[in-house]
């Protein structure tokens, strides 16, 4: 029963963390970043299984990658799209940092 009640816990962490990153990237508030790296780490913690990992990690790693592009080049949709991207990698960078360190750990025993 714990299981499924954490596992219920990680899946809304999930939600509630990617509706407020894509909240805050319109609005430009980053005063509730801090809101966003600590859902990241329920997601990590609590949402990521043992044979999800390698596709968690290369999403991560594609939209980390992609948040650090220069979309101001495409005017004023670009700045916006931009702003979102980047709060939806301040939500999955602590995720994916957990995550990896996990992997590892894993590995290593």
């Amino acid at each position: 029963m714990a299981k499924k009640s954490s596992k219920a816990v990680g899946w809304w962490a999930f939600v509630a963390g990617a509706v407020l990153a894509v909240i805050f990237g319109f609005t430009g508030n980053q005063s509730w970043n801090w809101l966003l790296v600590l859902l990241g780490l329920v997601v990590g913690f609590l949402n990521v299984t043992e044979k999800e990992v390698v596709t968690f990690l290369a999403a991560a790693i594609a939209l980390m990658s992609a948040g650090s592009a220069n979309l101001t080049t495409l005017g004023q949709l670009g700045s916006i799209f931009g702003g979102v991207l980047e709060t939806v990698v301040v939500f999955v960078a602590p995720a994916a940092v957990i995550v990896a360190i996990r992997a590892v750990y894993g590995t290593a025993q």
